[in-house]
């Protein structure tokens, strides 16, 4: 399969001794039945005589016949023939597709989901595929039943993996996550966990949770763990990441949390997206063109294009006055839907650029196609990719932002210069560690819900209570691949 195809099918398929280990792990005895609800190129079902397999792509169950002949291998749709099948399995072993919510559509997605609801499972609008194949695998267990696969690591942290591990909770004696830190496949920016739990029937009120540095092949799952109750995954608001820390670091964190002064950002102001104009190239001029078509000043705004852009302490004019110098495209053609078109400006509608710009959906979506919507001018901007820490910059220079940064309204509940002094105290960059979630490529990523729980702290200082934060900071950026 080509790189693009395999991101289609979300096949990526697992190293020997990773399978090795999940089969052993899942498997008591010869007579087990085995499923494994995607088995591509039949990896997984070699490693065990009495295994049942399915497989949409052709070409991969053809190998798999070959690799597992005495397998028997269902070609066709996962969700739909375990809508329908009578049989059910001892284990379960395998890697479900990861095929994110944008490419998991049509009839396959709709059927997933609704096989998911009539199992009490239901999921929202961004999940990907690995979810629904889980716990539809999981309902065709015995009862007593095991199950080991390889998941991502969004199961840490996706809002989407929660009505999952609610119902791994409910349907199982035991549910192990084991973390590792070092990738299973380096050729992907998805951090890959994997996940063992047995005693399909009962429930669990707890979750294992093992973290590795490296991945080493065992018979049997990992036997050292922290154990996370429920009830403390609820308080980490439906989370596992957070206990990648040291508990001595999570405790400190929670006590911050609910010092009297202590604040969120969300309470001191609103998060939200910048502008997005379905044609950057288009909307976001030159000086030299702007003075080429002769625009006048007050339909240009300058803005901030993204999180390079962010200064340190913030935006000021000596910044936006270097942009303008070096001839960048940072002026925003800002137009009110009433704005009378003279000759200039419509000189510059009617170019090659604006015709394809008009062709764009959002410009489609819009009356008239030229008129950009939300472009305020907020108090601050804050980062949303990051790689060594989120930036908050004060906006100085009264810019607009594009979707590529978080714009901050204050509420009047806190200063500017004491929301940056806070956002300072390395308490907020682990906060914003520990709410935020890897990217890929060691970049962390903030959407406006997850900024908006971002502690804001008041604490007296104290240089041990530092260190413990910033060995903390590390820690997560080493999880997140941050070098």
């Amino acid at each position: 399969m080509t790189s693009e195809d395999r991101k289609r099918a979300g096949s990526f398929y697992t190293p020997s001794i990773i399978a090795a280990s999940l089969v052993s792990w899942a498997i008591r005895n010869s007579e087990d039945r085995m499923l494994d609800p995607s088995c591509g190129d039949g990896r997984f079902l070699s490693l065990h005589r009495n295994s049942t397999g399915v497989e949409q792509d052709e070409v991969a169950a053809k190998i798999a016949m070959r690799r597992a002949p005495w397998a028997a291998i269902h070609e066709g749709d996962f969700f739909s023939w375990a809508g329908q099948t009578p049989e059910r399995f001892d284990a379960a072993a395998g890697n479900p597709p990861f095929i994110r919510y944008q490419r998991f559509t049509g009839k396959s997605r709709a059927q997933a989901l609704s096989l998911c609801t009539r199992l009490g499972a239901d999921f929202s609008s961004l999940t990907s595929s690995w979810a629904p194949f889980l716990l539809a695998t999981a309902s065709l267990l015995r009862p007593g039943g095991r199950m080991a696969f390889v998941v991502p690591s969004e199961i840490g942290h996706a809002p989407y993996a929660v009505p999952l591990l609610k119902y791994l909770a409910a349907s199982f004696g035991d549910v192990r996550i084991i973390a590792i830190r070092k990738k299973i496949f380096p050729e992907l920016n998805e951090d890959c966990w994997l996940l063992y739990a047995e005693g399909f029937g009962r429930s669990t009120k707890k979750f294992r949770l093992t973290a590795l540095p490296v991945f080493r092949p065992t018979d049997a799952p990992p036997s050292s763990s922290i154990e996370i109750h429920l009830n403390d995954w609820q308080t980490w608001n439906y989370r596992l990441r957070p206990f990648l820390l040291p508990q001595a670091c999570r405790e400190f964190y929670r006590s911050v949390c609910t010092f009297p002064l202590s604040k969120t950002l969300s309470e001191v102001a609103r998060v939200g997206i910048g502008y997005v104009t379905g044609a950057n190239e288009f909307f976001h001029l030159r000086p030299s063109t702007a003075r080429e078509f002769g625009l006048p000043d007050q339909l240009l705004h300058p803005s901030v294009r993204n999180g390079r852009a962010l200064g340190k302490d913030g935006v000021g004019l000596a910044t936006v006055r270097r942009w303008l110098l070096n001839d960048e495209p940072v002026l925003l053609l800002r137009l009110k839907k009433d704005q009378p078109l003279n000759a200039p400006l419509q000189r510059y509608l009617d170019t090659d650029e604006a015709r394809k710009a008009r062709e764009t959906y959002k410009c489609r979506m819009r009356d008239p196609w030229y008129v950009v919507p939300d472009m305020t001018v907020p108090d601050a901007f804050l980062s949303y990719m990051s790689g060594s820490g989120v930036s908050l910059s004060a906006n100085h220079a009264a810019c607009v932002g594009t979707n590529s940064v978080h714009v901050i309204r204050l509420n009047g509940e806190m200063s500017l210069s004491t929301l940056q002094r806070r956002w300072k105290d390395p308490i907020s960059q682990l906060s914003c560690e520990i709410e935020g979630h890897p990217l890929g490529g060691g970049m962390l990523k903030l959407e406006p819900r997850e900024a908006g729980r971002v502690i804001l702290a008041a604490r007296p200082p104290s240089l041990a209570d530092d260190r413990m934060i910033f060995a903390g900071i590390t820690e997560m950026q080493q999880w997140r691949h941050y070098d």
